[in-house]
């Protein structure tokens, strides 16, 4: 076959599917840079989110990066304490999705009295039992208990789990650039107190809704009513 025949075949077949290609390149390149949503296989940040939930991550909130990159072209807004985000794992580069306790310049422990930063700590009320019903079995076996966390951070709820109570830790001091980040299933969670500081160029972006759900041990089916859930 001609060099002649092979580059026009080339040709023909770059103007059938250049439009394909442009829209592919662009989507990829919004995912990457404007908005996305992830996979969150575990249930480290039960109740607030649920093993199989797919949630969306608005990318540009913290600064519009080159699409594929850490490298930022404009530096947005810092993360606020309270709000759940997807970053870059210091471990392993793996996508975590966790929720910010401690900004830079906080004193941050967590122990007896709960989770305190700057000297005030949270308030602990009993949460909604329903928060259990989407749970995997395996979680609920552990008999765990949901409470509603309000002061130090806007008001949410976390999962105890009584017979493994995670160890407490401080009081630290969160340094410059750099974010301390907790699971909301405070004790089945891999967080920093065990990867340590997540460093603001690592943040991907802010966690806002559970796009759908789907439930691994009932044959990935959609769960109800996890459409389009706000994350608080």
């Amino acid at each position: 076959m001609s060099e002649r025949s092979n580059s026009g075949r080339a040709m023909r077949w770059w103007r059938e599917n250049r439009r394909l290609l442009a829209f592919l390149f662009l989507m990829l390149a919004f995912r990457s840079a404007w908005a996305d949503w992830v996979s969150v296989p575990t249930g480290s940040m039960n109740p607030t989110i649920v093993d199989g939930d797919r949630v969306l991550v608005d990318k540009h909130v913290y600064g519009l990066r080159i699409p594929w990159t850490l490298t930022r072209l404009t530096h947005g807004r810092d993360p606020a304490r309270g709000e759940i985000v997807v970053f870059d794992s210091p471990v392993d580069g793996t996508s975590l999705v966790k929720r910010v306790v401690g900004v830079p310049g906080d004193e941050v422990s967590y122990g007896e009295a709960g989770l305190c930063i700057n000297g005030g700590c949270s308030n602990y009320s009993p949460g909604d039992a329903r928060e259990l019903d989407p749970l995997p079995a395996t979680t609920r076996a552990w008999q765990p208990e949901v409470f509603r966390e309000s002061g130090a951070l806007p008001a949410h709820d976390v999962l105890r789990i009584p017979w493994r109570a995670a160890p407490g830790f401080g009081p630290v001091r969160v340094p410059e650039d750099s974010y301390l980040v907790m699971g909301d299933s405070r004790d089945n969670s891999a967080d920093s107190r065990v990867f340590g500081f997540v460093p603001r160029r690592s943040i991907v972006g802010r966690a806002t809704h559970v796009v759908l759900s789907f439930d691994r041990e009932n044959f990935y089916l959609p769960r109800r009513g996890r459409y389009l859930e706000a994350l608080e």
